[in-house]
């Protein structure tokens, strides 16, 4: 079965950990690398310049000029299709709940194998997030803390088909699968969940899961299922 294409960008300035992985991923037929850039400065200028926005971003945290925190914080205003996995050797699980909510659907470290960061490629696109095993631990313990629960305003409360697609999201189904199981159209479901991001507020999949959880919507034990 042919996979889907991803269109990939990755941005770090270590021009060796750049052309490695552009080698690497120029052998996977299904992975196409359309931008590259040292710097967070020159990555959002070519994100101008391109007809074609990179799916997914493999962004480095630590750079030389505009950082990987400054640089998510344009692609989330700007650019918010283009999915983040911060690829670090600053890679630490307790900043697990910061790279969350400055945006990142993925926080994972430089020293991950090349097979492995495929997957988590694949998983994000397909799922909009990705949790190592490491750090579903860290992030249960941040949503079962006592964080209060959120004033919502009437005109924002979900609709029961949007917490229907919620949960269904937080249960790591994709789009496609999600409207398969609601007999509704792929884009349907998209557009239902532009609606969810837009009144709760979050910034992607992630933020989700954990705004199911902390309203509980959802038990947290099943959100990293599988």
């Amino acid at each position: 079965m042919n996979k889907t294409t991803l269109n990939l960008a990755i941005v770090d300035d270590d021009n060796l950990v750049v052309e490695l992985l552009k080698k690497h991923f120029i052998d996977r037929t299904h992975i196409k690398v359309g931008i590259t850039a040292y710097d967070g400065v020159d990555f959002i200028q070519k994100l101008k310049k391109t007809d074609t926005l990179p799916d997914l971003v493999l962004l480095d945290l630590s750079m030389q000029g505009m950082n990987g925190v400054d640089t998510m914080a344009i692609l989330k205003k700007e650019f918010s299709s283009i999915k983040i996995i911060v690829l670090s050797s600053h890679y630490n699980r307790s900043f697990m709940g910061f790279m969350l909510k400055s945006g990142a659907n993925a926080f994972i470290p430089k020293e991950l194998s090349l097979d492995k960061l495929l997957y988590v490629l694949e998983e994000v696109h397909d799922k909009g997030h990705y949790f190592l095993p490491e750090q579903i631990d860290v992030i249960k313990e941040q949503l079962l803390t006592n964080t209060p629960r959120p004033p919502l305003d009437k005109d924002n409360l979900l609709s029961e088909r949007e917490i229907e697609v919620l949960k269904l999201i937080c249960l790591q189904f994709t789009a496609k699968e999600i409207g398969e199981k609601l007999f509704i159209t792929q884009r349907t479901v998209e557009g239902h969940k532009n609606r969810i991001l837009l009144k709760t507020g979050v910034k992607n999949t992630a933020g989700l899961v954990i705004y199911s959880v902390q309203n509980k919507l959802i038990n947290p034990e099943e959100c990293f299922l599988g």
